[in-house]
């Protein structure tokens, strides 16, 4: 989006929300809530105040004529205007900020029933995976497919760990070395608003120190886009299998990732 577009738009769903909110919910005190109000939900100023911000500063912010707005003061105006997470998502899609408030630990674990069984309906292969690469659900293909990460033998469930810590990815992927560059530079596009994430950088660390090539691969700083294509395995049982990668993200939780492995030849699918 164009910047100068970006700004306005930023600015006018601030102020369709300011003038929704309920002045009695906004927690001002009851002096500023006695008299007749001129203007719809709360005032300029108010939401300035609540936000410890000048005036003219938000006043500015709301007529897209500043693009410095930190996420601190975005969160701090979210906050103010009470906004649930579906709209305080798209403020800060719209200002191009990471949210400094991380989803409660409770709220991030909690993976709805529905999506759970839209994993399990999948002939193929399909597992979930979370915004550190851990998979958090699976089908029974996917646990076949992929052993030594997916089935009762795994000692982690995290990808990137299984790809460069196992024999068992190794001897499964075909054009390992490549694959395994690749993977790299899609969990860096992956986590490129979460670098400073401490789990993000535990991990980074943790494969650097014990994998050369994971080592190698980071500093380079390639980025690609996990778009899928092609994922070719030679697998112990099913032997040299073929299959189409397609990717999706879950609309209500976008931390979480649903892989799909569509099969090349029909006899593949399991």
């Amino acid at each position: 989006m164009d910047n100068d577009l970006a700004r306005r738009a930023l600015g006018e769903f601030i102020k369709t929300q300011r003038e929704q909110t309920d002045p009695s919910q906004a927690g001002l005190p009851p002096m500023a809530l006695s008299g007749r109000r001129r203007t719809p939900g709360l005032r300029r100023e108010e939401v300035a105040q609540l936000c410890g911000i000048s005036v003219t500063w938000y006043t500015w912010i709301e007529q897209g004529r500043t693009d410095s707005v930190s996420p601190q003061a975005l969160s701090r105006i979210a906050e103010a205007l009470h906004l649930p997470r579906a709209k305080r998502a798209y403020l800060f899609e719209l200002a191009g900020k990471k949210d400094p408030v991380l989803p409660e630990h409770g709220e991030a674990s909690v993976i709805a029933p529905e999506i759970l069984e839209v994993v399990r309906n999948f002939r193929a292969p399909a597992y979930l995976m979370d915004r550190y690469w851990n998979a958090v659900a699976w089908n029974p293909a996917a646990r076949k497919l992929f052993a030594g990460w997916l089935d009762a033998r795994a000692g982690s469930r995290n990808l990137l760990h299984f790809m460069f810590c196992t024999q068992e990815a190794q001897a499964l992927t075909v054009d390992w070395e490549q694959r395994a560059r690749r993977v790299v530079a899609e969990f860096r596009a992956d986590c490129a608003q979460a670098l400073d994430d401490p789990q993000v950088a535990a991990i980074v660390d943790e494969l650097s120190a014990g994998n050369a090539l994971f080592k190698r691969a980071w500093r380079l700083q390639d980025v690609v886009e996990r778009e899928g294509g092609e994922r070719r395995f030679r697998h112990p049982q099913l032997g040299e299998v073929s299959y189409r990668q397609v990717n999706f993200r879950v609309a209500n939780r976008p931390d979480l990732k649903l892989v799909t492995l569509m099969p090349d030849a029909p006899g593949d699918a399991q």
